[in-house]
């Protein structure tokens, strides 16, 4: 990737800048020339970005007026001109669906869902008023496929592919172009955060899956599997092809895990497919 700033004056919009993926996309867009906005969702992250030279501002997913006021700050400092909005902000719900609370299923939706498209509504607008620009979802593996014990963040996956999906072909003329990355396992601090999650939410003591909960937890617990796992760069890249590119691809698979399972979900018929996905279940993000 070359080092140049070749893309000054655009303006890109990056979700979940506080570490990780987030992080590696916002300061790597700003190296490259972009005008990047970076987003956290805790103000405690925002100075981080700030000594680097990077703008960043406080928007919390799972807030509808935090949401709303990020779009108005977005639009006033953009003069309503972005051209990239990448959204990157999510967390992982670990827990058998059994076990997960409504207020709990719902939390997931707030800040994987709801909170992004609330954002994406906001600033598509900006970009179709100039016929041009970029929608990039940072999807996952687990977009497409199903691992147990993950159905919460399974599910906002799904439902972030398929809102992408219905926007690409409700805005095929438009000049914007939507695109979604799909990495399997990325350095990050996600399987921390995700562990937080299980054990503020999850009762194991009372569920059925008591004794399985143990494998989760050694997983969770665990740094990734040096592998398969990739740093963010590898995000990183995807989205410099997603938003330079004259033609960005649909879907980019990051990762060999997420380029096997593309096949296998291809050629295996549904059963065998769940007796492989049951068998790795434990292995994966």
């Amino acid at each position: 990737m070359p080092a140049s700033r070749i893309n000054t004056g655009r303006t890109v919009v990056v979700t979940g800048c506080s570490s990780g993926i987030g992080a590696c996309l916002a300061t790597g867009l700003f190296r490259r020339g972009y005008r990047v906005i970076a987003s956290c969702r805790s103000n405690h992250d925002v100075p981080l970005l700030l000594e680097q030279g990077i703008e960043a501002i406080k928007i919390d997913l799972a807030d509808p007026l935090s949401v709303e006021q990020g779009v108005s700050y977005i639009a006033e400092h953009s003069g309503k001109r972005v051209y990239g909005l990448i959204n990157n902000g999510a967390f992982g719900q670990p827990g058998a669906v059994i076990d997960l609370k409504r207020d709990v299923l719902r939390q997931q939706f707030e800040t994987n869902v709801f909170g992004t498209q609330q954002l994406t509504n906001g600033i598509l607008p900006m970009m179709l008023a100039h016929q041009e620009g970029r929608v990039i979802q940072i999807s996952s593996i687990l977009g497409f496929i199903c691992l147990r014990f993950r159905g919460a963040y399974n599910a906002s996956k799904y439902a972030l592919e398929g809102l992408t999906d219905t926007m690409r072909l409700e805005h095929a003329d438009s000049g914007v172009q939507f695109s979604l990355v799909q990495p399997g396992p990325i350095s990050s601090r996600f399987r921390y955060n995700a562990y937080q999650k299980f054990k503020e939410n999850i009762d194991r003591s009372d569920s059925m899956f008591n004794s399985a909960y143990a494998l989760v937890e050694n997983r969770l617990e665990q740094i990734e599997n040096t592998r398969f796992t990739l740093p963010p760069e590898a995000v990183l890249e995807s989205v410099i092809h997603a938003l330079e590119s004259r033609k960005a691809k649909i879907r980019y698979r990051v990762t060999t895990p997420t380029k096997i399972m593309t096949v296998l979900k291809r050629l295996l018929p549904d059963r065998a497919m769940d007796l492989f996905l049951q068998a790795n279940s434990d292995r994966h993000k």
